[in-house]
């Protein structure tokens, strides 16, 4: 599992409770899958189509710094699947995990469409293929 993601649990972050609000958490872990989605699938129109059970194992505090780890369970013809942990980047203990997140490829008419990958590419070797490298 890959974590580039990191976030500081601030007060505007938290619930009544003095720890981190699910929803804000949840925010953050569907715009990293839509970026990882984006730069995967080479495409910017991606859309969030599923979320598998979300579970809460832990919470997180003001001043805390959790990150973000996605990995590919799957692609699928005009899907990407992703797993998702949230872990507490200092303690690593798991805050959250998600075994399915599913955002489908858009075409320029909103509709469905067909990628074509079917593994993780890494920037290195996309960039090298291109000729950048």
């Amino acid at each position: 599992m890959n974590f580039h993601t990191r976030k500081w649990i601030k007060p505007e972050d938290l619930n009544p409770n003095g720890t981190l609000f699910g929803g804000r958490l949840l925010e953050w872990i569907d715009e990293e899958a839509a970026l990882y989605a984006i730069i995967q699938l080479e495409n910017q129109k991606v859309v969030t189509k599923y979320m598998s059970e979300i579970n809460f194992r832990a919470s997180a505090r003001p001043g805390d710094i959790v990150e973000i780890g996605l990995e590919v369970n799957k692609f699928g013809t005009t899907s990407i699947d992703l797993q998702c942990v949230v872990r507490n980047k200092m303690t690593y203990d798991v805050i959250i995990t998600i075994e399915s997140i599913i955002l489908v490829n858009l075409g320029p008419d909103g509709k469905p469409k067909a990628h074509g990958k079917t593994e993780v590419e890494y920037q290195h070797i996309r960039m090298k293929n291109k000729g950048l490298a």
